[in-house]
């Protein structure tokens, strides 16, 4: 059973959500605006928040970074938009899923555990030792991670797959295996993946074309390794 925050203006669509969650046995609580959803998020402690992005009130991904500035309860994105760009910047802004209108009520529920799952997991099951490769210094049960002496400031995903990597140097992991182990998925889309690299490889001041720690091999997976 999980606490979850609906976030949607269209009464319809509300209350069957609604519906669905309380058949589920999760408490649910519901807004129709994203001014409502940050007050409620602040007073209250959430499990999930399934979010719109056409809102009343404020376009539902500015509401995501506001809600990221006060908390990191995983968010699911409920959207008729499927554009790529869109979906990619939802994601860097910090949503933990995504979903396509119209949807079914299973597509829902598996989403909502698998997000549950990896929330209350922590991701990756993180080592008792600190991990250093190259200029990178990964201490998992910290949460603490620096290159060449500088801290990275990264987001709780960001840093469970560069722990996780970290923790096998030189190997390189098949994308099903960053799914089952980083993300708690038996299943799930490589875009999800791509996005968080693209990301760290910012954050460590490289790029897919020009790699120095990440390596991607197309086709079969992902390995870090310090640069040569």
């Amino acid at each position: 059973m999980a606490s979850v925050l609906v976030v949607e203006d269209d009464q319809f669509v509300r209350s069957a959500l609604i519906r669905h969650l309380t058949e589920a046995a999760h408490t649910v609580r519901s807004v129709g605006t994203a001014l409502e959803a940050l007050r409620e998020v602040a007073h209250v402690g959430f499990d999930v928040v399934i979010l719109d992005l056409g809102l009343p009130d404020l376009d539902g991904g500015e509401a995501l970074k506001m809600l990221r500035g006060i908390t990191d309860v995983p968010v699911i994105i409920a959207t008729a938009r499927d554009d790529e760009a869109d979906i990619v910047r939802l994601l860097n802004d910090g949503a933990d899923d995504y979903l396509t209108k119209p949807f079914s009520v299973e597509h829902l529920s598996a989403r909502m555990a698998a997000v549950l799952r990896r929330s209350r997991a922590g991701g990756a099951e993180p080592p008792s030792r600190v991990l250093r490769v190259g200029g990178l210094s990964i201490d998992p049960l910290r949460r603490h991670a620096e290159l060449d002496g500088a801290v990275l400031d990264l987001t709780r995903r960001e840093f469970d797959l560069l722990a996780f990597l970290a923790g096998r140097p030189g190997v390189v992991v098949p994308r099903r295996e960053l799914l089952a182990e980083v993300w708690q998925q038996s299943y799930g889309d490589d875009q999800t993946i791509d996005v968080h690299l693209s990301w760290l490889r910012r954050k460590l001041g490289e790029t897919a074309a020009r790699p120095r720690y990440l390596h991607t091999l197309r086709g079969v997976g992902v390995k870090l390794e310090p640069p040569r």
